[in-house]
């Protein structure tokens, strides 16, 4: 016996004898609604996963009878009752800086014909729209050096239920893309800026101008985005004595900041990440001599916990996959670059979005089917262990920082 969760559209008790699924035929033991979501216990031939898009259907108050319905009524709900409604896209794995927490030195970027076409990812951004996702974030690599962004965006900007369309960039390009970017429609931007150091910040990212990023914050700010954010890397002896910089930085601004725990994907070169690894409660303890942090509700839908700023306009955010694990009300799936399906961070369960693409051109229900049944294998949670050696073989640069 199976679980299956639908969406239904009143609370009651159903009982449905057969389902027509293609060539094979699945009988509904039971459907039983709470809440508006039903969970269903299922037998019959066949391999693989049942889901409600596979069914075609939501359950009258009629027994015995299925009624076909709109794909829209479809949601995204995983084995552990965890809605999906957040997905990262990733649009390029190039980037113009090197982070050292992110990538070697000296990378190999994927090949043209490995990295979804800009229409492609615009389909599979309408399908999780169709789906119930209504936050899109685009990132890289670095996704404003990808050419003709700005149409993307444009796209994916006026699909029906998107409610967000936000942004992760190094900085590098908004001083002349902030005002464009605005106009297609993206709501929010994290700005990824680990020290406002000249010296330091060229030698964390290994390319980086910092003043460029720093014009292209105010360039951001003078374009009424929502909201600004920088995510910022803390690593131990190499800028944890900046934290309450950072945070003057953004409270001057009316801008918010998270503070990130390094995640163990890929190899580097540079640093031990054991030796490095700074907690959350840490920065918390070193940001609470300066500043008075009160504890708040707000969310922006992703796994950061916020802190009120005492008195200003500011937040501050802790994304800790190592000291506080949030897999618990995970929403989120990232695509890669090239088209994999990841289901989390940590985990290498996945569904090879872009194959559903190039061999079935035009087939919006084929793929949206595949999104659906990628949820029977999303894992409760990520794997992270600072002590074992890294068994997460992509760059972060490549998942979709």
């Amino acid at each position: 016996m199976q679980a299956l969760a639908c969406a239904l559209p009143r609370n009651g008790a159903y009982r449905v004898t057969v389902a027509q699924i293609g060539p094979e035929r699945r009988v509904l033991r039971q459907f039983v609604s709470t809440g508006g979501i039903a969970t269903a216990g299922f037998s019959g031939p066949g391999p693989g996963p049942v889901s409600c898009y596979r069914l075609g259907a939501i359950l009258s108050g009629d027994d015995n009878k299925v009624t076909t319905t709109d794909n829209n009524t479809t949601k995204l709900i995983d084995r552990f009752g965890r809605h999906v409604t957040y997905a990262r896209l990733s649009v390029t794995d190039r980037c113009d800086f090197r982070c050292v927490y992110c990538m070697s030195e000296d990378m190999t970027f994927l090949p043209r014909a490995q990295v979804l076409t800009l229409e492609e990812i615009a389909t599979i951004a309408r399908a999780f729209t169709e789906l119930g996702v209504n936050k899109l974030r685009l990132t890289g690599g670095e996704p404003l050096v990808r050419r003709n962004i700005l149409w993307l965006m444009r796209e994916i900007g006026k699909l029906p239920g998107l409610t967000e369309l936000v942004l992760t960039t190094n900085g590098s390009q908004l001083d002349r893309l902030a005002g464009p970017l605005s106009d297609a429609g993206v709501k929010r931007i994290n700005v990824s800026l680990d020290s406002l150091d000249d010296a330091r910040f060229r030698s964390i990212t290994r390319t980086g101008d910092l003043s460029k990023v720093l014009r292209g914050i105010e360039a951001a700010r003078a374009a009424g985005f929502q909201r600004l954010k920088l995510n910022t890397v803390i690593l131990k002896h190499r800028n944890e004595d900046e934290i309450l910089d950072l945070v003057s930085f953004v409270v001057a601004r009316g801008m918010d900041i998270s503070f990130i725990e390094e995640m163990p994907l890929g190899l580097i070169d540079d640093h031990d990440r054991a030796l490095a690894y700074y907690s959350s409660d840490q920065v918390r303890r070193d940001i609470e001599t300066r500043y008075r942090l009160l504890p708040t509700t707000e969310s922006t839908g992703g796994p950061a916990r916020y802190y009120r700023v005492a008195d200003t306009d500011s937040r501050v955010g802790f994304i800790s996959p190592h000291s506080h694990n949030f897999c618990e009300s995970c929403n989120r799936v990232r695509v890669t670059v090239q088209g994999r399906l990841l289901l989390c961070l940590g985990q290498e369960h996945s569904v090879d979005l872009r194959h559903v693409l190039r061999a079935h051109p035009g087939d919006d229900g084929r793929l949206r089917q595949a999104i659906v049944d990628s949820m029977a294998i999303k894992p409760k949670g990520h794997d992270f262990d600072l002590g074992r050696q890294v068994v997460i073989m992509r760059h972060m640069s490549v998942t979709g920082g």
